[in-house]
């Protein structure tokens, strides 16, 4: 079942879920049925065994109260988000101990997220995949076929192993971590750098991580990044500057936060840098380069929305 609204969600019921790639006309996924249903909201379904959470992190508050109307005593959720999640210090024991059960407010004020949804049905995942909706019912596939997952708390569980098991026989990668925080640490570490230079200088992957001043200033980004997940117990598995230089190979390719900007739509700031900012202080680790970016990030939001009504902001050839 598919949770989807507006033009999306009549194109989908109309013609179902379409897929791209390579260049290739669109390949028809998955089409309305009795096994399968594209719904508007989440009441319209029955318990389910497994949910994917493929929304941004910031639009899972509108629809946390609705979630607990599909769960069974079993249920597991699986988490897509990009960034700091809010169950960061549920089941958390790789760091500080005084920071198990604590609150990450910048994506979850309050911690209502983590009081609504039982942290022993989540399943932590990384999205390396790389697409984009081309149009109401079509996604462009760009690069990439890794999901690894892994337990909050490390443990190789036979649900962590068969939700595996489902993923790699769909055609995806899915190796099961035992530390599913240093693998969204790997991933974010680029991203809170990317994404917001992007945004900012509207330039693609390889430009700003060939172009000398924006890759220096990515680099002091990633290693003020680094001495936060250190501090936290993560540890990162490649050198900086092979992570830089995979991204280059990317190729022009727009960032998530660039493409939010150029659409006129809120970005993932605070799950990409806001929550690393909100980290780095309950560690002691100073900061500045993330600050910079981070307080030119929420500028260009704050224009964006309160003198430009939101419009989008695409420079002009």
């Amino acid at each position: 079942s598919f949770l989807a609204r507006g033009a999306h969600l009549a194109a989908m019921k109309a013609d179902g879920l379409r897929l791209v790639q390579s260049g290739d006309a669109p390949t028809l996924c998955v089409t309305e049925s009795h096994r399968c249903a594209f719904v508007s909201a989440l009441s319209d379904l029955p318990p389910q065994d497994l949910i994917f959470l493929a929304i941004k992190e910031h639009q899972i508050p509108a629809i946390a109260d609705e979630l607990n109307a599909i769960v069974n005593d079993s249920t597991v959720f699986v988490t897509l988000q990009n960034g700091i999640p809010w169950w960061y210090f549920q089941r958390y024991s790789q760091g500080p101990s005084e920071l198990c059960d604590r609150a990450v407010h910048s994506v979850d004020p309050g911690g209502k997220l983590a009081a609504k949804i039982d942290s022993r049905r989540i399943i932590g995942c990384v999205v390396y995949p790389a697409g984009h909706i081309v149009e109401p019912g079509v996604v462009k596939h760009e690069e990439g076929v890794r999901f690894p997952v892994g337990e909050l708390d490390g443990e190789r569980t036979e649900r962590i192993q068969r939700i595996s098991a489902l993923l790699v026989a769909a055609g995806f990668k899915s190796p099961v971590l035992d530390d599913i925080r240093a693998e969204l640490w790997l991933k974010l570490w680029g991203s809170c750098a990317f994404n917001p230079i992007s945004a900012l200088c509207h330039a693609t992957l390889k430009t700003l991580c060939t172009f000398k001043q924006s890759r220096e200033l990515a680099t002091e980004m990633m290693k003020e990044a680094e001495r936060v997940a250190n501090a936290l117990g993560a540890k990162m598995r490649v050198p900086l500057e092979r992570r830089l230089d995979g991204a280059a190979k990317v190729g022009h390719h727009k960032t998530s936060m660039l493409a939010d900007v150029e659409a006129g739509r809120k970005t993932e700031i605070e799950a990409l840098l806001g929550s690393v900012l909100e980290l780095a202080e309950l560690v002691s680790v100073s900061a500045p380069s993330l600050r910079a970016v981070y307080a030119l990030m929420k500028l260009l939001e704050h224009v964006a929305h309160t003198e430009h009504g939101g419009a989008s902001l695409v420079f002009q050839q």
